[in-house]
């Protein structure tokens, strides 16, 4: 598969992942709170946009030099190698505030 083939079809996923954060964290923060699903969901969620930074970045890293594909990268790290210690308000930041800055930046990417 060619390159730029590839980067379109991880930037479609982390677009749909991005997307599924955004409709959990449209329920609230109330419901993040109450139920055990929601963190575990942006559990597995910065697991999958981190990957995909990572792969967008070893594919091209000049197009993806921004330090927010190197955070969500390292914030996957610690959410899967510290699964322990991952603090649940940390969670809703990442995907209410990180998650909608890196589909910003998806977006003028792919402008």
């Amino acid at each position: 598969m060619r390159p730029d083939v590839r980067i379109d079809r991880w930037l479609d996923d982390l677009s749909a992942t991005l997307e599924t954060a955004s409709t959990l964290v449209a329920r609230g923060h109330e419901d993040f709170v109450r139920d055990p699903a929601i963190p575990l969901a942006f559990e597995a969620l910065s697991n999958r946009v981190g990957d995909l930074a990572k792969r967008l970045v070893a594919a091209d890293p000049s197009r993806f030099s921004d330090p927010l594909w190197s955070q969500a990268a390292r914030n996957r790290d610690f959410v899967v190698h510290h699964d322990d210690r991952v603090d649940a308000d940390a969670l809703w930041v990442t995907a209410s505030r990180s998650f909608p800055e890196l589909a910003e930046l998806v977006e003028r990417i792919r402008a």
